[in-house]
């Protein structure tokens, strides 16, 4: 098979990045409730150079998840229906189920002044958009009085509701350095927990607490054949939610990437994350004990440049099937994102594409 030659200058392939960012969703894990990271946040090209200079993001996702009972009587505990003298049955019949349709706005900025001998740019995410859950079955144990006696305990639930509104605000910084083929990037990022949260509702689009997250990441991209491979690790610290007394333990998230252009405008490859609990949960609101959780992912994206007036338009779609999911919902997601960004100087945006991650 004969090699693709692009002879794409330094900031080639800088917007195609921009369709692989983040999503504060409706997935269900640790506390029960939202986790700030969600897997997907980064994908292919994550540490590619970026064109300097003002680009927007704009994101659909939708999700679908599902879980037994561990995740569905985690939730009943934070919603506070479950009785404080009650020891709940190992044998529990509850199922939880999530859907949420999220639209994402991302400005960003990239700095043409070096930092610390690398590219800054400094983003900000605002969501909006539903979340509906609904949870049902039968929760039984026994009810155990200021005596010590007890008395048996059943209660048939079928609960749901719908919450439409804004997300939390989250920022980020990034710095990344180019070397050939070889890209490195550092990130820091955190939660402004402004949106739409509630402690007794089922459905959320803020999380409840703040988080700070921070991690690194490698994308080996070789212009000339157009293979490419991304991967960033991260590590997140959430703070204690004061409305539960529930504090989340520290995650561990991998997210990767893997394409090939099959010319300067077109990309195909595969997407994945592993998402895994470190910590054990904790605080006064904790009743299910450490309820470590994890997920895996793993799906298929395409990618399309074009330009957009004097502009470089990405478009991409990509999608996720989840497994071995414990103590967290597990099902399937959709990402649909459109970008704009500057194109590289002294060239119209179809000859050389300016690919922008998010």
């Amino acid at each position: 098979m004969a090699k693709i030659q692009f002879n794409i200058g330094k900031f080639g392939y800088a917007a195609a990045t921009a369709a692989i960012f983040l999503c504060p969703v409706a997935s269900y894990a640790d506390e029960g409730g939202v986790s700030f990271w969600v897997p997907g946040f980064f994908g292919s090209l994550a540490a590619t150079p970026l064109q300097p200079g003002w680009s927007l993001a704009n994101i659909y996702y939708h999700t679908s998840v599902s879980a037994g009972a561990d995740v569905a009587r985690a939730r009943e505990f934070t919603l506070g229906r479950v009785p404080a003298n009650l020891t709940v049955n190992a044998n529990l019949n509850l199922n939880l189920n999530a859907t949420g349709n999220l639209g994402f706005v991302i400005p960003s900025y990239t700095f043409e002044t070096p930092v610390l001998g690398g590219q800054a740019s400094v983003l900000l995410i605002g969501a909006y958009g539903v979340v509906g859950t609904s949870l049902a079955g039968t929760l039984s144990g026994v009810l155990t009085g200021p005596f010590g006696g007890t008395v048996p305990f059943a209660r048939s639930d079928s609960i749901s509701d719908t919450t439409w509104g804004f997300g939390d605000l989250i920022p980020q910084f990034n710095l990344r350095w180019n070397a050939g083929v070889h890209n490195y990037m550092a990130y820091v990022t955190g939660d402004i927990p402004v949106g739409a949260y509630q402690s007794t509702r089922l459905s959320n689009i803020g999380i409840g607490h703040g988080a700070i997250d921070a991690g690194g990441g490698y994308t080996y991209f070789n212009p000339q054949t157009g293979h490419e491979f991304s991967g960033v690790l991260g590590f997140t610290y959430n703070f204690k939610n004061t409305a539960t007394q529930y504090q989340n333990g520290v995650d561990m998230h991998f997210d990767w990437g893997a394409s090939q252009f099959l010319s300067k405008q077109v990309m195909v490859g595969l997407v994945g994350y592993v998402y895994k609990e470190l910590g054990c949960d904790s605080g006064s609101g904790d009743r299910v004990g450490c309820f470590q959780s994890q997920v895996v992912g793993v799906g298929p994206q395409i990618g399309f440049l074009f330009p957009v007036g004097d502009m470089q338009g990405y478009l991409n779609f990509k999608a996720y099937g989840e497994f071995a999911a414990e103590n967290r919902p597990a099902g399937w997601n959709t990402w649909v994102t459109f970008s704009i960004s500057p194109p590289a100087p002294g060239a119209p945006p179809t000859t050389k594409p300016v690919v922008r991650k998010y």
